[in-house]
């Protein structure tokens, strides 16, 4: 007992001091490091900071794409995308950021990574937010409150997962949440929408000049200012199988390839290039991988003190609650741990197979667990997607988080009531 009042106290004296925008690299370093020694595991958190390193995948993507956006932002392709988009974005301002999010949503469909998707998107969005004066903070938000659309995607491994519990198969799994999740982005859509409005933050911010200019001071090129979107079209024709040279490209691969029509259309200083995409790349380990490191090392503290294994235990030993346990505790757990995968994964393989005997179809519990998961990671500061929008649009990680909190909670909520006790 005296460990998880430790651990909680710890919890909420992390969430204090990011609130007060104390350095984010720091706070969950030593929040990490200190639930590991009370822990009794000093080399956890250590152990936590090597293995991060190792992640490859992510980090490969991340680097690419901000070389990528240092590239855009010197040979001024960025620029002439959003003044070619300026004046429209203007007119639909009204409607801009849930537009957003329906956007990343069903994009999240083809690029299922929710870090991955907000790399690829995040970097071109979010400044197109930013210069038509929407606030930073909501701009990096409604990127990553779409991240949890590809749970329409039958090969999504969350669904396989549903698939093996429920003895079904991957369309029918899909079809039976389709609407439900279609209306949880839809409330997400919406609820970060209102909070914009309320907090006068869809409208009235004023970009950095270098983006953005008068119509009458800039002639946008139109071929310049297609070369942004050359690596999110590549990823999603490929992933969609809509063209089958592009079916095995990765992130990295597609921002690589975005550099080098960039070169071949300006025609700029191939030595200055590479130069900024390097530039672009060295920046990004420090401003997102180590707020990415310094969250696993957080998490990692979290298992030590046991906090994430005793909330498990609590649902699964619980079957009268078991109907709000299957939304709400991975929801917690997705918030705390910045997973929504490993909760969907612990409950599904504990809990979900024993649904009927609760009086729930498996399917529906299925998809509650995964669904909320997903919610809660996309509410959670120590997320890698959303450290990554966060840093693109140059603000903290709780900033957009906070402004998603109601959204997604609101979602889990309509999406349990549905699923369970409607059904």
């Amino acid at each position: 007992m005296a460990m998880t009042i430790s651990g909680i106290v710890i919890v909420l004296g992390t969430i204090y001091c990011l609130i007060k925008r104390y350095e984010t690299r720091l706070v969950l370093f030593c929040a990490g490091l200190l639930m590991s020694i009370v822990g009794g595991n000093p080399s956890a958190a250590l152990n936590a900071f090597s293995h991060a390193m190792l992640k490859t995948k992510l980090f490969e993507a991340i680097i690419a794409v901000m070389g990528f956006a240092m590239v855009m932002k010197y040979t001024e392709c960025d620029k002439h995308l959003i003044n070619l988009l300026i004046k429209p974005l203007h007119k639909a301002r009204i409607f801009l950021i849930p537009a957003t999010v329906l956007i990343v949503f069903f994009i999240n469909v083809s690029i299922t990574s929710s870090a991955g998707c907000s790399v690829a998107v995040g970097s071109i969005l979010i400044p197109l937010l930013i210069a038509s004066g929407v606030n930073p903070a909501i701009a990096g938000a409604a990127i990553y409150a779409g991240t949890y659309g590809a749970m329409f995607n039958p090969g999504y491994p969350q669904v396989s997962i549903i698939v093996n519990v429920a003895k079904s198969n991957p369309v029918a799994v899909v079809a039976n949440h389709f609407y439900p999740l279609l209306m949880c982005g839809i409330i997400g859509a919406a609820s970060l929408w209102i909070i914009a409005i309320l907090r006068h933050e869809d409208k009235g911010y004023v970009p950095e000049k270098s983006l953005m200019q008068d119509a009458q001071d800039f002639h946008v090129n139109f071929i310049y200012a297609m070369v942004p979107l050359i690596p999110i079209v590549i990823l999603i024709l490929g992933n969609m199988h809509i063209i089958k040279i592009f079916n095995n490209i990765s992130i990295s691969h597609a921002m690589i390839i975005g550099v080098f029509c960039a070169f071949f259309v300006t025609r700029k200083n191939p030595q200055k290039i590479s130069k900024e995409f390097w530039a672009g790349a060295g920046n990004s380990f420090g401003s997102v991988f180590g707020i990415i490191i310094c969250a696993l090392v957080f998490v990692s503290g979290l298992k030590t003190m046991g906090l994430i294994q005793q909330l498990i235990v609590i649902m699964t030993q619980k079957p009268a609650i078991a109907k709000i346990s299957a939304a709400v505790g991975p929801f917690i757990l997705g918030v705390m741990s910045g997973s929504g995968d490993a909760a969907a994964v612990a409950f599904n393989s504990a809990v979900t197979i024993h649904a009927a005997q609760f009086g729930i179809a498996p399917m529906n519990m299925g998809s509650v667990v995964a669904i909320s998961g997903a919610l809660g990671r996309s509410m959670s500061p120590v997320a890698g997607g959303m450290i990554i929008c966060a840093t693109l649009a140059g603000v903290s990680p709780m900033e957009t988080a906070k402004r998603n909190a109601i959204g997604m909670i609101l979602a889990m909520i309509f999406l349990m009531v549905a699923m369970l006790f409607f059904s």
